[in-house]
């Protein structure tokens, strides 16, 4: 990793960071096209002036973040055929009540199984882990499954359960073989190895902490055990962003960032979605899929834009952890003091062959236009909004098929000879290159007197 022209500034915000909210310790590195382009750490792990210096190669407890990793070694399963994502949960694990009759696999990857949020038993973050068998009373329904966002730690204990079962060993050793090592994760541990940070929670009124507990979670390890760095998890972030075949098909890992159920907060607007394992974040139109974290004495983050690539990892040893902003600062400091590249406008060859369908087209009197893209792809939208409607990828068959919105898996079909294709057929829809058209075939016909008045 070179220096950035932005690093003054990003290493001034994140020491800011740690002097303002009264941090112990931060660590932070932001990626780029799949590289980490900075890094950097401020304060110490025990919080005295003269301890040791935390740096991004400090480990930290991740908390949350291990539900990522672990959705991503369920989606494995649905790889390799042996779990289906609409599987009923107790096809695989028959011991759980049968309240959860309904509850499917997605569902509880997607945080809308209707589980309750946490055990029956003792505060499990602060509590020594318990066995699955005692775990078992505490897999229980609070909502009808597919209604609603509800988080659920106890849900992804569940997912664990179901990894062992269906690889036939501990679900960290599952992840560790299949999952970290292929992305090179070798600071990602089940639990601390050194130099890592102990977790801690600082006095709101005077400059003390307070040292938390770091109990094996148990049956609950699943749901926030793993302890990582911020250089590894800038690599899973590259991960979500790029994806890996070596470890996850690319339409399991686009699948992932699809938004499933809304977090509804009341008298706010939707800003967050969750997919599979997976937070969306909506921030001003752009889409940051990650996960945050915490466990007592740790605060974590991961978000990354799927479209550029740009992410950001933040870890820290406080129950209180970072303000809000840090994270959306440290990515805006490094566009401003070191903007991404931008890749010089050429032609292109696919464009020939999409010539014949690209211009504006009408849904009934509604226009619409039609742009070609890179790869022989082929964007969709509507002039005088923001956006386009939707994308679509070419087929093999002469047809492409939309990736985005409403047309996400619907085929685009051109009909006619000649230079210009004459209507397209949309998911049974019919574009005209002229509202109306009476010679495209249109369902329905076309009023026999034209437009009149």
């Amino acid at each position: 990793m070179t220096a950035t022209p932005a690093t003054p500034y990003l290493d001034a915000r994140l020491a800011k960071e740690q002097q303002q909210q009264r941090l112990p310790s931060i660590a932070a590195a932001l990626v780029r096209g799949g590289q980490v382009v900075w890094s950097g750490a401020a304060g110490t792990v025990d919080a005295r002036a003269d301890g040791p210096a935390a740096t991004p190669e400090t480990q930290y407890r991740i908390g949350s973040i291990t539900k990522s990793v672990v959705a991503v070694g369920v989606l494995r399963l649905v790889a390799d055929g042996r779990v289906a994502v609409t599987d009923p949960i107790r096809r695989h694990l028959p011991e759980l009540d049968e309240t959860l009759d309904g509850v499917s696999v997605l569902q509880l990857l997607t945080q809308s199984a209707g589980l309750h949020a946490e055990t029956t038993g003792p505060w499990w973050e602060r509590s020594p882990g318990i066995t699955w068998e005692d775990l078992l009373p505490s897999v229980r329904p609070a909502h009808d499954p597919g209604r609603r966002f509800h988080y659920s730690n106890v849900g992804y204990a569940v997912l664990g359960r179901l990894i062992e079962v269906e690889r036939g060993r501990p679900w960290f050793e599952v992840l560790q073989e299949e999952v970290l090592r292929p992305l090179g994760m070798t600071r990602t541990s089940y639990d601390a190895v050194a130099p890592s940070a102990p977790g801690l929670a600082v006095h709101p009124l005077t400059d003390l902490v307070h040292t938390e507990p770091a109990h094996d979670a148990g049956a609950m390890a699943p749901a926030g055990q793993l302890w990582s760095t911020v250089g590894d998890l800038a690599r899973f972030a590259t991960f979500l962003q790029a994806g890996d075949t070596d470890v996850l098909p690319e339409e399991l890992h686009r699948a992932m960032q699809v938004p499933t159920t809304v977090v509804d907060t009341p008298g706010q607007s939707w800003t967050r979605a969750y997919g599979i394992g997976l937070d969306v974040y909506n921030r001003d139109g752009t889409r940051f899929v990650g996960h945050g974290g915490s466990m007592p004495g740790f605060q974590a983050g991961v978000r990354v834009d799927p479209e550029t690539g740009d992410g950001v990892t933040l870890l820290t040893n406080s129950t209180g952890g970072p303000g809000a902003a840090v994270a959306w600062d440290l990515l805006e400091l490094l566009e401003q003091h070191d903007p991404r590249r931008v890749t010089a406008w050429h032609t292109e060859t696919d464009a020939t062959d999409m010539a014949h369908v690209v211009g504006g087209w009408h849904w009934g009197p509604r226009r619409m236009e039609l742009r070609s893209a890179p790869g022989g792809e082929l964007e969709l939208s509507v002039p005088g909004e923001s956006g386009r409607w939707s994308r679509f990828v070419p087929a093999a068959d002469g047809t492409w098929t939309g990736t985005e919105d409403y047309w996400a898996g619907e085929t685009l079909r051109a009909h006619g000879d000649g230079p210009r294709a004459a209507y397209l057929d949309l998911g049974s829809f019919r574009l005209t290159r002229d509202p109306y058209d009476p010679a495209a075939d249109l369902p329905g016909g076309a009023d026999p007197a034209g437009w009149h008045a």
